[in-house]
């Protein structure tokens, strides 16, 4: 069946991690794939999808809100189709057509390959045309025409052989691995995304391969929990350790890993290989082992702490971050401290920090009810979490002021005649210097810091990056 009427202009507006990211990359290469072109905003488009999160409760109004204010757009342009993709739209189905009656599609991260497909059956259905029907999508009759929902998750599907549409620049997300084994109590992820689903290597390979051919220097390979991932008889250590010797690839990053997966293997080609960054985000979620078993993240405080030991005795020169949740379901005030012994211990440069957010559908929403946190009392958690985090980031930020580091330009600073780079260890930094420059490599001494970043001067001649 044909997949489009040309002309046709798609907009995809993404909201969450960077997996989400990835996804909108990938949504848009789809389409492009498909016939459509690709536009910068919503006032352009005859298709705008809207790219989704569900991991806390505020993403999810947010994105209600976004949609309301497309159908205002949608009013003066009744043809407009919007749709909600990702893991909103897998959470709430059908729902949210019922919610937003102006939402023409939603799909789940499973049906992004059928996207063109999909769009051409709901234009056949609104002209009334005769159209194939596709296998695993629900159509739902309305005053205005059809809606359609794509929501079957497919065991099977990891977007083997499908590519991104990438922006330009020196850095790409290469997704390697979609769904999750893990059933922590308080995430949706398993629920949205499916099972663990691992690309095949010699593909990852050789996107990666491609991307250096383009002037991609910087790569970060995605995962839910991407150190898990293994195909056939390789392991993430031995994928990452070929990744970095990717002619042309100068940095390698990962995210996010589970702790239970950073073994001896990772930690020595972390160490060893020269283009493997000395950064790593390590997820904690809480500091005390009976708030970790309630959230069934299967490792102690004293594991996860024997574990960083390994990292730094290797790296001793490794920056790690952290997730944090607090309030979670039957967390006391002095498990809640615990958390905070935790980060004075831990020193992580960089924490992300939460309240749980009750998602329907996952086992945390089935403990007692009285286990739930006082609001009031969960936002002073998190205040006072926030208030030690960015501490111990600013001692450790200070304590690097005068060190030269090799930073990698990636954007125009927020004042005229500045640009802004990421050092190895993911530290941002702002200096002066010509946006022509974005790509290339160079060496800058920290001058100042702000508590969570720097500002510094370059030292010597700038290294360039050959196309």
């Amino acid at each position: 069946m044909s997949t489009q009427r040309p002309p046709a202009r798609a907009y995809v507006e993404t909201y969450g991690c960077q997996m989400n990211i990835s996804d909108g990359e990938l949504m848009e290469g789809i389409l492009e794939r498909g016939g459509y072109t690709i536009v910068d905003s919503p006032d352009a488009a005859d298709v705008v999808l809207v790219n989704t999160c569900a991991i806390r409760e505020h993403a999810e109004t947010r994105v209600l809100g976004r949609v309301s204010q497309l159908n205002g757009l949608k009013r003066d342009r009744p043809d407009m189709v919007i749709g909600v993709t990702g893991c909103m739209a897998q959470r709430m189905g059908e729902t949210l057509l019922d919610q937003a009656p102006y939402v023409d599609l939603v799909m789940g991260p499973d049906g992004y390959r059928t996207l063109p497909d999909v769009l051409a059956n709901l234009d056949d259905k609104r002209a009334g045309r005769t159209t194939t029907t596709i296998e695993d999508v629900v159509e739902r009759p309305r005053k205005r025409g059809p809606q359609l929902a794509v929501l079957q998750l497919d065991v099977d599907e990891n977007y083997q052989g499908l590519e991104q549409r990438r922006a330009d620049g020196p850095s790409a997300w290469v997704p390697i691995q979609r769904g999750c084994n893990h059933r922590c109590t308080y995430c949706i992820v398993p629920y949205v995304r499916g099972p663990e689903k691992n690309r095949a290597t010699d593909e990852i390979v050789a996107e990666v391969r491609g991307l250096a051919e383009q002037g991609v220097t910087e790569i970060t390979l995605l995962g839910q929990t991407v150190n898990s991932w293994s195909y056939d008889d390789v392991t993430f250590p031995r994928l990452l350790q070929r990744v970095g010797r990717v002619d042309g690839i100068r940095r390698v990053r990962y995210t996010s890993p589970h702790p239970n997966d950073v073994t001896d293997e990772l930690v020595e080609v972390m160490a060893t290989e020269p283009t493997v960054c000395a950064h790593l985000h390590l997820p904690a979620q809480a500091g005390n082992n009976r708030t970790l078993k309630r959230m069934l993240r299967r490792y102690t405080v004293e594991s996860l702490l024997e574990k960083i030991d390994l990292l730094r005795a290797a790296i001793p020169d490794i920056a790690l971050s952290t997730d944090i949740i607090v309030a979670f379901p039957g967390e006391t005030h002095e498990e809640f401290e615990d958390t905070l012994d935790l980060m004075r211990v831990a020193r992580f440069h960089e924490a992300y920090t939460y309240k749980y957010s009750l998602r329907d559908g996952t086992p945390a929403t089935r403990l007692p009810e009285e286990d739930f946190v006082d609001p009031d009392e969960a936002q002073a958690r998190l205040e006072e979490l926030i208030r030690v985090s960015r501490g111990i980031q600013a001692e450790i930020n200070e304590s690097e002021v005068g060190r030269v580091e090799d930073v990698l330009i990636e954007d125009e600073g927020r004042d005229p005649g500045q640009i802004r780079g990421r050092t190895e260890r993911n530290k941002v930094v702002v200096f002066d210097g010509d946006p022509s420059r974005i790509g290339a490599y160079t060496r800058v001494r920290l001058e100042r810091t702000t508590g969570s970043t720097f500002a510094g001067s370059e030292v010597g001649r700038p290294v360039t990056v050959s196309a």
